[in-house]
């Protein structure tokens, strides 16, 4: 061929264009763009996180909000940002790329930081401030509150953007399967990545909400900004440096597609269990779909062998689906009731709101100098979580293998229950400690005085978030450990948002119940249980009904639990699904870095 010769080992000279571009693009990625995109999401925590502690005391005192209408609105918030990451995941994967979706999520939180710190620096984008000795106070006005709530949403767009890809963007820099040395670089990124999110989740909850107690608004909210502006810049920084990959088809679109397909198809009758009969990938473990959930298996039926092209592939993946994609949807559904019934523990997690406000009302020094600010008890959540993370591995199971004489594990599905139960009793501990504050400030003549503070610790809160921390070290972590166990391996992305999807839902279905609870208790000449006044209020019944609906959810936990089985891994022969023993270690061997 012109332009070329053969060496004499027949392999074909490469121009010397070419074998610039080839080393160009092997020097991509590695192990220098690991710190720009840690420092990226790092930053973006600290962010973000920053703001949530002392927001509803930002909302009640600025915009003259109840603490039911400001709780609802954090609430609001919340699950937004926790839903938006599953969206950036489609669109990383299916068209943007994680590079330029990444990117984008960097900017709009950044704009979205902004514009709430315009909140604080600008007064006319503010209502006046409330005279509690002349009420009624006087409400935001639209403009302001569209100010206020674009800079929520493009907070949430933006972190749904940065958490969706990060993670994968990360292992996308290092993942060379010829190099067996970066499979521990691999496992090193993901332990650096971790600890830096608990370590920014941890700034946040102490340092930023620290400054903005004692320096103000307009101080604690440009700190964000000024992070989350180096949080973008650090990222682009190295774009030179990045893998790029293109984004392929995504899973949410092969799920679709099967359901559509097995609608389509749901006329036709099922063949004999014959390989020939349904289409498979060249080289799969399933040669016929499982009989679990056989409705979907309509999707992967050869109508008509034409459907298919000369090399395996279906000419049209909206009118043929294989076997894995049937399987994959089935995984997926198989695993949400027992995915739902981690809702609740979200709920009772997440009460951020009312224990900050609690906490404003008691004494919270810990020498004569130093108090805690209120919105940082929710720090001894991450810490008992990082505290038991760190016993369970290197204290809890050598000493109980010891014991027994055999090593000894604590399975997914156990732990999850565990998690259920601490939760309730979380939530138990946080109606008593509640009620003996409110009866104290009563006798100390605070009935009227919502903003004075009593004379009781605030260290009687560190039980509740200390049982938290416990309730979803066991749950949280069990949740994600059990989808990637029980998930294909093409699944992992599904596996890594589930947790996120349903700690969205927990936040809506928490406005809910906490709108029908203010509505349900308030009567003519009575106080609801959320009272703006919390001294006339019953905050201690709202979390002990919170503790039944958690026995209930334990209840049908244990139900949903009996009902799928074991988590041991199942492989298909032929249609015939056989147990693989011991391969819930296998995955907790290999998922203890996460």
């Amino acid at each position: 061929m012109e332009g070329s010769s053969d060496n004499p080992n027949g392999k074909t000279e490469e121009h010397p264009l070419q074998e610039h571009q080839h080393a160009s693009r092997k020097s991509k990625g590695g192990i220098i763009t690991m710190p720009f995109i840690i420092a990226n999401e790092a930053f973006e925590k600290v962010a973000s996180y920053g703001l949530l502690p002392n927001m509803i005391l930002y909302l009640i005192k600025s915009y003259n909000m109840s603490i039911a209408k400001g709780t609802n609105v954090i609430f609001l918030w919340s699950a937004a940002t926790n839903f938006t990451p599953i969206v950036g995941a489609f669109l990383a994967d299916s068209y943007l790329g994680r590079f330029l979706t990444i990117g984008l999520g960097s900017i709009c939180t950044l704009l979205g930081m902004i514009l709430l710190w315009l909140t604080a620096m600008i007064s006319e984008a503010r209502p006046p401030p409330c005279n509690f000795l002349a009420p009624p106070c006087q409400s935001a006005s639209p403009s302001q509150y569209l100010m206020l709530f674009s800079s929520f949403a493009l907070m949430s767009i933006g972190a749904g953007g940065v958490r969706a890809g990060s993670l994968a963007f990360g292992a996308d820099q290092l993942d060379n399967k010829k190099n067996p040395r970066n499979e521990i670089i691999l496992e090193r990124f993901f332990n650096w990545y971790y600890a830096s999110a608990a370590v920014a989740v941890l700034i946040a909850l102490t340092a930023i909400v620290y400054i903005q107690e004692h320096l103000g608004w307009k101080i604690g909210f440009g700190v964000p900004a000024i992070l989350m502006f180096l949080s973008a810049l650090m990222f682009y920084l190295a774009s030179s440096f990045y893998v790029k990959k293109n984004p392929t088809r995504s899973l949410f679109t092969s799920f679709a597609q099967v359901i559509m397909v097995s609608y389509k198809n749901r006329h036709f009758d099922y063949p004999t269990r014959s390989f020939n009969s349904y289409h498979y990938m060249k080289g799969s473990d399933y040669l016929v779909p499982t009989e679990k959930l056989r409705f979907l298996n309509k999707a992967c039926i050869i109508k008509d062998p034409v459907d298919i092209s000369p090399d395996g592939v279906a000419k049209n993946p909206w009118n043929l689906c294989t076997i894995e994609q049937v399987e994959e949807l089935k995984a997926l559904i198989k695993v949400i009731p027992i995915w739902s019934t981690g809702i609740m523990v979200s709920i009772n997690i997440n009460q951020n709101s009312f224990p900050t406000i609690l906490a404003g009302s008691m004494d919270r020094h810990v020498t004569p100098n130093f108090q805690i600010p209120a919105g940082s008890f929710g720090m001894f959540i991450m810490i008992t979580l990082a505290i038991w993370l760190a016993l369970y591995d290197r204290v809890i199971l050598p000493l109980a293998s010891r014991i027994k004489g055999r090593p000894v594990r604590l399975g997914v599905k156990e732990r999850m229950g565990l998690g259920i139960f601490f939760s309730c009793i979380a939530m138990i501990v946080s109606g008593i400690v509640e009620h003996v504050r409110r009866r104290k400030a009563i006798a100390q003549g605070f009935g009227n005085n919502p903003q004075g503070v009593i004379d009781m610790s605030a260290m009687w809160l560190i039980p509740q978030h200390t049982l938290n921390g416990l309730a979803e070290a066991l749950n949280a972590l069990g949740q994600t450990e059990f989808y990637y166990s029980e998930f294909p391996r093409s699944m992992s992305s599904i596996a890594a948002s589930l947790f996120g999807l349903g700690m969205a839902v927990a936040l809506l279905l928490a406005s809910l119940i906490v709108t029908i609870v203010e509505h349900a208790t308030k009567g003519e000449g009575r106080e609801s249980w959320l009272s703006d006044n919390i001294n006339k209020g019953h905050y201690d019944k709202y979390y002990w009904l919170l503790a039944v609906m958690t026995f209930v959810n334990l209840l049908y936990y244990l139900v949903c639990s009996w009902k799928y089985g074991s988590c041991e891994k199942k492989r298909i022969n032929n249609g015939v699904e056989l147990e693989e023993k011991g391969s819930e270690n296998k995955n907790q061997d290999h998922l203890g870095q996460f």
